[in-house]
């Protein structure tokens, strides 16, 4: 087996995880792994009327940041880019939304630190 493979399963490992986790705080699943050119979604999800898009990041080694420094300004873009996607391709375009994080450091529920509007599209 390949790192490239442990890596993939232990990312779709984490979005479960996370998944899970959201749907326990009331939210509702609409898709997973939504990718268009330039971009990709982990997850989109209803909160009552809101959509929201989530990275879910996983960082088990944190010598270089924990799970939240991996979110540079450049993969926040990526998902604006994604989201915009999204909503024209669903025609929700004045839907509002926002951008949450949730940060793994470990593969546990227990050790989640979801960032409720962690960026903007901006």
């Amino acid at each position: 087996m390949s790192d490239n493979d442990t890596t993939s399963r232990t990312g779709r490992s984490a979005e479960a995880l996370a998944a899970h986790y959201l749907e326990q705080q009331g939210l509702t699943i609409s898709a997973r792994n939504y990718r268009c050119r330039g971009g990709e979604i982990d997850l989109v999800c209803h909160d009552g009327k809101t959509l929201v898009f989530v990275e879910v990041r996983l960082r088990r080694n944190t010598n270089f940041g924990g799970a939240s420094s991996s979110i540079t300004r450049s993969k926040q873009q990526r998902i604006a880019l994604a989201a915009q996607h999204y909503l024209l391709t669903n025609g929700k375009t004045d839907a509002p939304c926002r951008f949450d994080c949730l940060l793994l450091d470990h593969l546990s529920s227990e050790r989640i630190e979801w960032l409720r509007d962690a960026f903007s599209a901006d």
